[in-house]
């Protein structure tokens, strides 16, 4: 891919799914990475599944829906790394199925919390930093459902909405700071959110197969590999950009 010897990595909800992948996919390159999640056992699992394939990596608990957590972990970073280069924003919440005027209200707040109010503390504190060093780049994860709608999950699509917003609007105020910021918006993709959907209902689970013109979910390596593209020097002259992983679902 490219080589991320020397940069400093922050991913959080780094304990499964995309958030591992991306970790692992980024140690692989040389980088330094710091994981982060509510899940203390997950996280630093991936930190020793890191360590044993040699990488670098160190763990810290944060909860991106409070603010003075979030700015604990900004500067945990630079207190062991002085700086951060890259942000992986990945910490996310999906909710309950339900149609919007029966969605349950604490639900929904729980919901913006974790993917609106989390990406955006994180986003805080992180460009203040970058902003310092003069350069950065960040990912935020977004969704399909942050470009076309999904029946049922009227909070995650709206927060995921809110997050490509969120990122064309950023990026365009810190290029230039020397900062680009990007999102990536998967499809169904093989993470625990997603198999929680299919265990929970198998028949809406095949549906939402059935749905995709590749007929499989994506894996999470694959996003990792946009992720990390993303955050390349090869990808020097793209900020504000959404970029959809997806088996063709928009497509069609």
């Amino acid at each position: 891919m490219t080589d991320f010897s020397d940069k400093t990595v922050l991913v959080t909800g780094g304990g499964s799914g995309i958030g591992r992948a991306a970790a692992q996919a980024f140690a692989r390159e040389g980088a330094n990475v710091l994981v982060s999640d509510i899940r203390d056992s997950q996280g630093q699992e991936t930190v020793q599944m890191i360590r044993d394939a040699s990488g670098e990596a160190s763990f810290v608990h944060a909860d991106v829906t409070k603010r003075d957590q979030v700015a604990s972990l900004v500067e945990k970073i630079i207190d062991t790394y002085q700086q951060l280069d890259i942000a992986v924003n990945n910490a996310g919440y999906q909710g309950v199925r339900a149609r919007t005027a029966e969605y349950p209200e604490d639900e929904w707040r729980r919901v913006i919390d974790a993917n609106l109010y989390g990406v955006w503390y994180c986003m805080t504190f992180e460009l203040n930093q970058m902003v310092k060093q003069g350069h950065g780049t960040i990912v935020n994860l977004a969704s399909v459902a942050g470009l076309v709608g999904f029946p049922s999950h009227s909070a995650y699509t709206a927060s995921k909405h809110a997050v490509v917003g969120l990122t064309k609007t950023a990026a365009l105020e810190y290029i230039r700071k020397g900062i680009r910021i990007n999102a990536v918006c998967p499809g169904f993709t093989d993470t625990p959110m997603v198999q929680g959907l299919m265990e929970a209902d198998p028949a809406y689970g095949q549906r939402l197969v059935n749905h995709i013109p590749a007929r499989r979910l994506g894996t999470p390596e694959e996003v990792a590999a946009a992720i990390l593209y993303l955050c390349s020097d090869q990808s020097g002259f793209v900020t504000g950009h959404c970029l959809v992983l997806d088996g063709g679902v928009t497509a069609a």
